[in-house]
Formats: structure tokens, sequence, C-alpha cells
């Protein structure tokens, strides 16, 4: 008698493809957290690498930002903010070795007004011998007056470019880097209207004090603010000179 031999193979089970809406969402999610990341992280680094790539390399040598940061003390990106990290919205931050201020004499004039027509800057104040670039742009006490024989020296904050603000002083000097030779600087001052022009841009190290310097040889107006924008890294000066 013939036998029939049978097996018995188990199916293999079926694979699943479809994803619940509750795995679709998680998965939905988590994507979009990874691109929103890169997203705010290109926001931040792309204007600084391009700023050192197209401007910095015009304003002197440039160094790697590590270097800065040792020469300086200091340094990173404006958005960290440190437990003991100096408050750059003060100027008595921006020095490690601050000059002695000198204090305003009664009567002198203590306000007045600046226009960087190029930037879109209009009129914005100027407080002589201020503290706080949150409220104003800041007069460096002990340099010369507009008008006068020698420096007149004025601190601005700054930010990433992009979220440069004419009227916000806080974003105010964040597309000073686009002056060039020649541009205008406007300031009114007691009554009287100056005309400066810019001569030359350069940067320096955090801790150089040397932008504040007297000379008399003619009547000259400093910007300062720090470089690259966003960044406490080094200075941009904007020096310029008075037009008769």
């Amino acid at each position: 008698m013939n036998m029939a031999l049978y097996s018995y193979i188990k199916s293999k089970p079926k694979t699943r493809t479809f994803l619940g809406p509750r795995k679709k969402f998680k998965r939905s999610l988590s994507l979009l957290f990874s691109v929103l990341g890169m997203v705010l992280v290109g926001n931040a680094v792309v204007p600084i690498v391009n700023y050192q790539l197209r401007y910095s390399s015009k304003f002197g040598k440039v160094l790697s930002p590590l270097i800065y940061q040792q020469q300086a003390g200091w340094g990173g990106l404006g958005a960290v903010a440190k437990e003991n990290e100096p408050d750059y919205t003060l100027i008595s931050s921006w020095f490690e070795e601050k000059p002695q201020l000198k204090q305003i004499s009664p009567g002198q004039t203590t306000h007045y007004w600046i226009s960087i027509p190029k930037l879109g800057i209009n009129r914005v104040l100027v407080q002589v011998g201020g503290e706080d670039l949150k409220r104003m742009l800041i007069h460096y006490s002990d340099t010369a007056l507009p008008g006068q024989l020698g420096n007149a020296v004025i601190f601005g904050h700054s930010v990433l470019p992009q979220f440069f603000n004419p009227k916000n002083y806080l974003t105010i000097f964040s597309t000073l880097y686009r002056l060039k030779e020649s541009d205008e600087i406007l300031i009114s001052f007691d009554g009287v209207s100056y005309r400066y022009l810019v001569e030359s841009l350069f940067e320096v190290p955090a801790k150089d004090v040397s932008v504040l310097e007297q000379r008399y040889d003619g009547r000259f107006l400093t910007l300062v603010t720090c470089s690259p924008p966003g960044t406490y890294l080094r200075r941009l000066i904007v020096r310029a000179r008075l037009v008769d």
C-alpha cells in the first residue's frame, strides 16, 4: 500500500507596511524638528561665514575665532549667555582693562543725533557718557565731541545682520560693515550739523583700547561695534573725518 508523504510548511507572517496615525505623526514631528534645527543653525552660521569670507578679509588679517577668544578672554555667539559672561549691552563691559570714564561737566550737551543714510539710520539718539546700549548709542565720554579737534568715539550694539532694525538700538550697528570709503555720516550736535566721510574700516582684538586714543591733526569720528555681527570676538572700527 502506497502512503502519500505530506509536509507542512508554515507560511511567513505578512509584513504590515501600514503605519498607524500615531506613528506617522511621531515620524513627521521628528523630521520637522530635524529640519527646523538645521535651519536655525544655518541661520546663525551662514551670515557669520559670509561675513568672514566677504568682508573680514578686507579689514585685515583674519585669525581663527578661537585665537580671538583667547586674546579677548571672552567671546562667542551673542545668543549664548554664560553665567559670568560680561553684559555687552553695557559700555563698561567692552574692555577688560577699562579706562576710567570722565564725568560729564554741568551744562555740557548730553545728547545728540546721528544719521547714516546708506544704512537707513535716521536721526537716532546718542548719549554722551551713557552706559546702556539697549536704549541709545553711547558717545564715550573721554573722547572729543563732534566738531572738535580729536576723535569722537561712538559705540553701538549689533546682532546677526538678518535681524537689523535701524530703529532698534540692540541691532542698530549690525550692518555697519557694509559702509565704504566716502559714505556719509551726519551728526546734529548742539544745533550744528556736521558731515563726516568714511575713510577706513578695520578690526581690532576685543582688548584693544587704541580706538579711544585722541589725535589732533583733524576732526575724526569713530564708530565701534562687535564683529562678526552676532558675536563678541572682535571689534569693527569705522573711521571717518569731518568735511569742512
